[in-house]
Formats: C-alpha cells, structure tokens, sequence
C-alpha cells in the first residue's frame, strides 16, 4: 500500500542558532516542522559561537551540528582554536566540517590567512573521515586546488554558484552542490540553467537561513529574513524548473544529502 504523504525534507545548511532569530527561534523551529523539514544541518562559524550550535542542537530534535571556522571571520580565529575544534569533534562527532572556505567576494579579507584556516581544517577532516561544508564565494578554483592536493572527496559546495566546469570539478572529486534561494531569482540565468541541467542525483536543497532569501521573501536590494521552512518552497521551484516532481525533488535531494552527510535513512 503505497503512502500519500510527502518524504521529508532536509535542509543542508541552516544557521538556525543566529541572533536574527532570538526572538522567535521556537516559532521558527516549529515552521520548519510544519512544512515538513525533518532535519536541519545547522554548521557553526566561529569558536566562540560551538555552544550557540550546540545548545540549539540539543534543544531541537532533527537539528545536527557541523563544527567549523568561517573565513570571513578570520580576525576572529585564533590558532589555538584549530585544537579547540578537535576536542569539540571527540565531544560531538558533527555530521560535518562546517562552515569552512575561502572568499574573494568580501574586501580586505587576508588570504594567507584564510587559507591556513582552511587547509588546517581539510586536514581535520580528513583525519576524522568527515565530510565538508564548504564556502566558496567566488573562490571555486582556489578552493578546488586544495581539495585535490589534500584528496579531500566528500562534502557540499555550499550555495554554489560556479560554471559548470567548476560544478563538474566538484562532482568528479564526489561533492554535492548546494542549491537554495539564490536560484529562484529571474536574473539568476546562469544559475537557473545549472540548477535545470545538473543531474538531480548531484543537488542537495539548504537556506542559509538567515541570509539568501528566495525571491518571494523581500525585494531586490531588500531581503527579507530567510528560514528553514522555506526549503519546502525551494524544492517546488526547483522541481517546476526542471519539470519533475516535488516528491522526486524531495526524495532524491534527500537521498543525496543523506549519503554525502551519512545520515540514517
């Protein structure tokens, strides 16, 4: 007897922990339930900020921690920090590394020092067989260099929004592409053509809540606060897009993501 109801939904990678939602985080939380998100991979940023992921991890069932150092804080990370990020590993094995990267779009980021944070972090890793959660804004070469020379093979480009050589690149080291609110937007072209021509088999769904509103939250140069439970929507304009079904969308991203993350089924 076959089941009317719809798989469940995993968002890949939500900040739900972040100040923006203090004030209603339960109410958010709850949303997210509602419209059918099973799981949230809720990545940290920063040292200071593992007890805020933990604390919303352990209060908020279907909400899994990926521990890491993002590189636009890099005034912020010290190097003792990298062993502050082992022992949080050995405490609470993540699902991953996370969120870790290299940005060129952001001005007067150092990226020596950007890149000694990220490299150091790949190999964590690698030395705890963990995948990655990477950002990669406008950094996708530099960051597929590393990713070879330290034969680094599993993770998500987050929000990727690369060429397709670059997506290709990513798929033959055995990365998933992250694909949220970014490519509902009319003007994405490029964007909109990747997310309609990539093999299903290779997109995982995420928000960034709350940053990178889809274009119904908001208005150019405008953007609303974007939310977990958004992915429900993400998931129907990626399947109006490539003109499959909602539930094909759901249950193969869904699959991807838990392979790539090892998530039980």
């Amino acid at each position: 007897m076959q089941s009317n109801m719809r798989p469940t939904l995993i968002d890949t990678h939500c900040h739900l922990d972040a100040a923006e939602f203090a004030a209603d985080r339960d109410a958010v939380y709850q949303r997210a339930c509602d419209a059918g998100v099973a799981t949230q991979i809720i990545p940290a940023v920063t040292r200071a900020n593992f007890a805020d992921v933990e604390a919303c991890c352990q209060r908020y069932p279907g909400c899994l921690p990926a521990w890491g150092m993002h590189p636009i804080y890099i005034d912020i990370h010290q190097e003792s920090h990298l062993a502050d990020l082992r022992a949080q590993i050995e405490a609470w094995r993540p699902v991953a590394i996370g969120e870790i990267g290299l940005d060129l779009f952001v001005p007067d980021l150092d990226y020596a020092t950007q890149e000694h944070f990220f490299v150091e972090q790949l190999k964590i890793a690698r030395e705890f067989d963990l995948p990655v959660l990477l950002h990669c804004r406008r950094a996708n070469d530099q960051i597929l260099k590393q990713l070879r020379r330290l034969k680094i093979s599993k993770g998500i480009a987050h929000a990727f929004s690369g060429s397709r050589q670059q997506a290709d690149a990513y798929l033959k080291l055995g990365f998933k592409l992250g694909f949220g609110g970014a490519f509902t937007w009319t003007r994405a072209s490029n964007l909109r053509a990747l997310a309609k021509e990539l093999p299903l088999d290779v997109i995982v769904l995420e928000t960034d809540s709350p940053d990178m509103p889809p274009a119904w939250i908001g208005a150019p140069g405008k953007p609303g606060r974007n939310e977990p439970s958004e992915v429900a929507r993400i998931a129907e304009c990626l399947a109006e897009l490539r003109g499959d079904s909602v539930d094909q969308v759901i249950r193969q991203t869904g699959d991807n993501a838990r392979a790539i993350l090892n998530l039980p089924s």
